[in-house]
């Protein structure tokens, strides 16, 4: 089974920014020990800042892989390019989040990502991306 996991903006952060939010871990250090629980399933990690590198990496997968685990950070809020981008290809996508989006800003409650996505997992801190995983196993 080959998973990508796709993370947006500031994600690289993680371990640094706002911690009473996002934890204390780093992702790559998360990442690490999710390989190690899951050996059988190749996965790839991509990050980036820029919406239209996230857009090039949806679509580089989005026919190859069995699933795609995607946290667009802001971008979920704002990006109709994402959403287009998750309905045009056959892979299917959890969409993640960290923090509860719905416990946070109103603006936080919009997401142009879920209505293409197979499914959405928010608030279980770096969790989600294990039970986004597991929807797939």
């Amino acid at each position: 089974m080959k998973i990508c996991i796709i993370n947006g903006p500031n994600l690289n952060l993680l371990g640094k920014r706002e911690p009473e939010v996002y934890g204390s871990e780093t992702f790559e250090d998360y990442f690490d020990k999710l390989q190690k629980k899951y050996m059988t399933v190749e996965f790839e990690y991509f990050q980036s800042n820029i919406e239209g590198e996230l857009i090039g990496k949806i679509q580089d997968v989005g026919f190859s892989f069995d699933g795609i685990i995607l946290n667009a950070g802001a971008y979920t809020h704002t990006s109709i390019g994402l959403g287009d981008a998750i309905k045009a290809i056959t892979t299917p996508v959890i969409e993640v989040h960290i923090s509860n989006t719905y416990a946070r800003e109103s603006f936080r409650h919009q997401s142009y990502l879920s209505g293409n996505a197979k499914g959405v997992i928010v608030g279980f801190g770096l969790k989600s991306y294990e039970l986004a995983l597991l929807s797939f196993l």
